[in-house]
This record gives structure tokens, C-alpha cells and sequence, in this order.
């Protein structure tokens, strides 16, 4: 999984303990669905109904080309915020460069306690990828990024549901945001120095199957 990060001896130690052990994996689906509208010069405002049946993650992803099917690149916004059956997720809208959104994404990656992130997930959330005045050129591997909007919880030791469920009826749900910088800088409508413009963000759903 995209983040986390284990030695040959670890991945060959997990291999053996299962080789011969019954065990139960969680069943999870995940759906996705494209918003219709792409980003403009003063940011996102886009809407999709879908259906909700027992989600559990809410994941926004930023693909630049329709090519671009794993590689989502940091789209540099902030008061981002998902609105649907009349709550905001999260509570307070996100700044991609704020300290506590780079720690409210490796929660809900479950990258906060025993297992560390990989250098190159902690880039693709924390390396600006342009300023007000210019855009900035990767050193590393930024393609990495995603946003992940948790609707569980662990509190008092118990994992707490907050998830969303309409029965699968239809809901709005809502995404918006703005450009951190805006112009000829905006590393994310400005896909390249061509005009070319990106694919719309893609919504995926993480439910519970079981």
C-alpha cells in the first residue's frame, strides 16, 4: 500500500506465520466516481450524487491526464472541504501546506503510531510545488498524494463508526477548494506550459462489505 514501508525479512516473516494459520481479511469494495466539472482559475466547486452504503473512507484523488492512472500529484489547495448528508468532512476546511493536515493524513494512513511512512509518501504531502512567484521543479517522486477522509475513530480503545449511509440512495456530495497560488504559477490548473488543462478529480468510496 501506498506509504508504508517493509524489509524483505519482515514481508518473508508475514508470509510464514500465514502459511499454514486460517485467517479472516476484512471485506472492503471500493468505488469510484469522476466529479463532472474540472478545476477553473479560482479553484474547485464540483458536485456528484451518488449512492453511500456503510462508508467507511472518503479518498479525493488530482489526476492531471486520463494516462495518469496511479501517478496524483499534490494540487496544492486549501479551504478544501467534502460536504455531504449535511456534515463537512473534516470539520474545518484543509491547507495542503499546514502541519495539520500532513498529520491528519498519515492518521487516517494508520502511519502515526508503529510503522513508519515511506520518504516518498511524506514528500508527496509536504514538498510545495510552486510559489507566487514561480513553479518549483521535483527533486524526488511527488506522485504519490491522495487525500484520505476517515468516517471511523478509535476512542476509548473502540473503533467508533461515523460513517455515511443512505440505504444506496442518491446523496450530493460536495467538493471545493482554491488555489493556494493562483496565475501562471498554479502548478495544478496549469498542467503544463501548453494550456493543457486537468482531467477532473476522481471520488473513491470505501465501504464495508461485511
Amino acid at each position: 500500500m501506498s506509504g508504508y514501508k517493509a524489509t524483505d525479512d519482515s514481508l518473508e516473516g508475514v508470509r510464514d506465520f500465514f502459511a499454514n494459520r486460517l485467517f479472516v481479511v476484512p471485506a472492503q469494495r471500493v468505488e469510484a466516481w469522476s466529479f463532472p466539472t474540472r478545476t477553473t482559475t479560482t479553484g474547485i466547486r464540483t458536485s456528484q450524487n451518488i449512492p453511500l452504503s456503510h462508508v467507511i473512507d472518503l479518498c479525493l484523488l488530482f489526476p492531471k491526464d486520463a494516462r495518469a492512472t496511479v501517478c496524483y500529484q499534490n494540487p496544492c489547495q486549501h479551504n478544501m472541504q467534502v460536504t455531504t448528508c449535511g456534515r463537512n468532512f473534516p470539520n474545518m476546511p484543509m491547507n495542503i501546506l499546514d502541519l495539520q493536515f500532513f498529520q491528519m493524513q498519515l492518521n487516517a494512513s494508520n502511519l502515526d503510531l508503529l510503522i513508519d511512512a515511506t520518504v516518498e509518501f511524506e514528500d508527496a504531502l509536504k514538498i510545495i510545488r510552486n510559489t507566487a512567484l514561480r513553479r518549483l521543479n521535483p527533486h524526488t517522486d511527488l506522485t504519490s498524494f491522495m487525500i484520505t477522509l476517515q468516517q471511523e475513530r478509535n476512542s476509548n480503545c473502540a473503533l467508533t463508526f461515523d460513517g455515511l449511509d443512505t440505504q444506496n440512495q442518491n446523496v450530493s456530495v460536495e467538493f471545493r477548494g482554491a488555489p493556494i497560488y493562483q496565475g501562471e504559477t498554479d502548478c495544478y490548473y496549469n498542467v503544463d506550459l501548453r494550456s493543457k488543462r486537468p482531467f477532473p478529480q476522481i471520488l473513491c468510496t470505501i465501504h464495508e462489505t461485511f
